[in-house]
């Protein structure tokens, strides 16, 4: 990037600390707000008009969104022609990263599981779909909070679309069947990429392995494997979301609540003021 090696600040106010992450033609630094004296997320891009198109409509999208596990936007601009957005800053490591650590026992991966799922039902309620749902795009702080991140492929059901009939966009490992196909894609899609990123937790290896072209059409012909340590309930719920068919898989909203943790049960009796009352 031209913009982080030319200049430390953007738009005399965002001192870059260090890159973060990065993919296609965008990178994310560490950003001190030199206004309101906090550290943020600075994400930077540097790429052709459609590169550019995609990151507007990434920027609209995540300020049309309101959920706790969504990066909030706080500024967005351009500086020296390079296109800026400024984020809420998480302080932890990707799923992809936390994963070169171990595997996830089934109780790690349905939590993890019900707060992303959580985050797709509200991303899916408002009509958009995120089509590059990844271990790289959820984000970890603390070791258990999840944020999805990384709407850069993301499109709101009924808009134009920014790739051609039959051009599958996103990360061949989890793209889903009517992906390749080069179909119409709706929240199905991010229903199957959770399914198989789940998967990884427990096996820790993805599913589909090869070049771009055998990990995406691997999925046409059989359907992932699930564990036999998996439990059968958890192992039902998997299956259903990476089911071939669209229709056949579960919404996120089922997902999450599937995935819920159980509530917490109070022993029998009721406590008034402190003090056990006996049963009735």
């Amino acid at each position: 990037m031209s913009l982080a090696t030319a200049s430390r600040v953007l738009a005399g106010r965002y001192e870059l600390k260090g890159k973060l992450r990065a993919g296609g033609a965008a990178e994310v630094h560490r950003g001190w707000d030199v206004l309101l004296r906090r550290f943020v997320a600075v994400k930077v891009v540097d790429g052709d008009e459609v590169d550019e198109r995609r990151f507007d409509d990434e920027v609209r999208t995540l300020a049309g969104l309101s959920h706790p596990g969504l990066l909030s936007v706080y500024d967005v601009g351009t500086c020296g022609g390079t296109a800026f957005v400024v984020m809420q800053l998480v302080e932890g490591t990707t799923l992809r990263d936390r994963l070169v650590d171990g595997t996830f026992t089934p109780a790690q991966a349905r939590a993890l599981g019900h707060q992303v799922a959580d985050i797709l039902a509200h991303v899916h309620e408002q009509r958009v779909v995120h089509r590059d749902l990844t271990p790289a795009t959820i984000l970890l702080e603390d070791s258990d909070t999840a944020y999805l991140a990384d709407f850069g492929l993301a499109r709101s059901l009924g808009s134009p679309r920014t790739t051609r009939i039959g051009e599958p966009r996103g990360t061949a490992a989890y793209l889903a069947p009517e992906q390749v196909r080069g179909d119409e894609v709706g929240p199905p899609a991010d229903v199957y990429a959770l399914g198989l990123v789940l998967l990884e937790c427990l096996t820790g290896y993805r599913e589909y392995q090869g070049d771009r072209v055998e990990a995406a059409v691997a999925r046409l012909h059989r359907p992932p494997g699930i564990p036999r340590h998996v439990p059968a309930r958890l192992a039902r719920l998997l299956a259903a979301m990476t089911a071939l068919p669209p229709v056949r898989r579960p919404t996120a909203a089922q997902v999450a609540d599937a995935l819920r943790p159980a509530p917490t049960t109070l022993p029998r009796g009721r406590l008034l003021c402190g003090v056990r009352a006996r049963p009735a």
